[in-house]
């Protein structure tokens, strides 16, 4: 049971601290606030089509494993895409194998699908969301690859939310000024939840991609995977590009770390 969840809040906290635990099993029904919008993306805003940022994680002095991101127009819609794999120690007590793509619209930044295809220890699974717009709802469906069961559930959503990979480009969307706190709502296939991030500070990051001056953020939520279930931060460069250089979790088993490793360009 440890290890699972430990696996699970890494995965959750690499992208966006907002990634796979949870997978829609929430009641039918929002808890979104007044003051929760998602904003259309700047007019000086430019999407990074066919970057490729890499990672590599630490967990306390351990190699923990790798993961990587990716965003590409793919007609009228952006495609982005994202995988973890645990390495080394961590892959002795628990092999994760997980592969994300998220497609959402670039003039307004509502996500319209996310698939997930899960390999975590013994569990492998393929789950489908879509955002139905029209009828206010998110579908899920997912199947179980071990044994082929499947199951289908439907959950509440407000005219437009993210997920857990069109809110990483979101975000970097955003003016980020310190001392300001940005509210949007994220949803996963079940319930939608307020995410607060707060811009903390400015701090200089050192990594293996090159020496960056980032802003740093701290996204909480209001509900869900991400209360009370230790801190997170994510360090975006200070720059047009907006790049996620850095993601720390602090939980109750120790610091996780996703450094930038390398940037691909296609």
């Amino acid at each position: 049971m440890l290890r699972i969840r430990i696996k699970r809040i890494a995965v959750l906290t690499l992208l966006l601290a907002l990634m796979a635990a949870g997978q829609g099993r929430r009641p039918s029904h929002d808890v979104i606030g007044p003051l929760s919008h998602i904003q259309p993306p700047s007019a000086g805003y430019s999407f990074p089509d066919g970057v490729t940022y890499v990672y590599a994680a630490d967990w306390r002095i351990w190699p923990a494993g790798t993961a990587t991101l990716r965003l590409e127009r793919s007609g009228n819609e952006q495609r982005a895409v994202g995988t973890v794999d645990s390495t080394g120690f961590v892959a002795l007590l628990y092999r994760v194998q997980d592969r994300f793509e998220s497609r959402f619209n670039p003039l307004t930044f509502c996500s319209q699908q996310i698939s997930k295809h899960t390999e975590e220890g013994l569990r492998r699974r393929q789950t489908d969301i879509r955002f139905d717009y029209g009828r206010r709802k998110s579908v899920l469906e997912e199947t179980n690859l071990r044994d082929n069961q499947k199951r289908r559930s439907e959950a509440d959503i407000p005219g437009c939310v993210t997920d857990v990979l069109s809110g990483i480009y979101y975000v970097a969307s955003l003016p980020l000024q310190v001392g300001a706190t940005y509210v949007f709502p994220w949803n996963d296939g079940g319930r939608t939840v307020d995410i607060h991030l707060a811009v903390e500070g400015r701090e200089q990051i050192k990594t293996d991609a090159g020496t960056f001056s980032t802003l740093r953020v701290r996204p909480d939520a209001t509900e869900g995977v991400l209360k009370d279930r230790g801190k997170a931060w994510i360090w975006y460069s200070d720059d047009a590009q907006r790049i996620p250089v850095q993601i720390q979790a602090r939980l109750f088993w120790g610091p996780l770390t996703f450094k930038l490793q390398r940037i691909e360009r296609q």
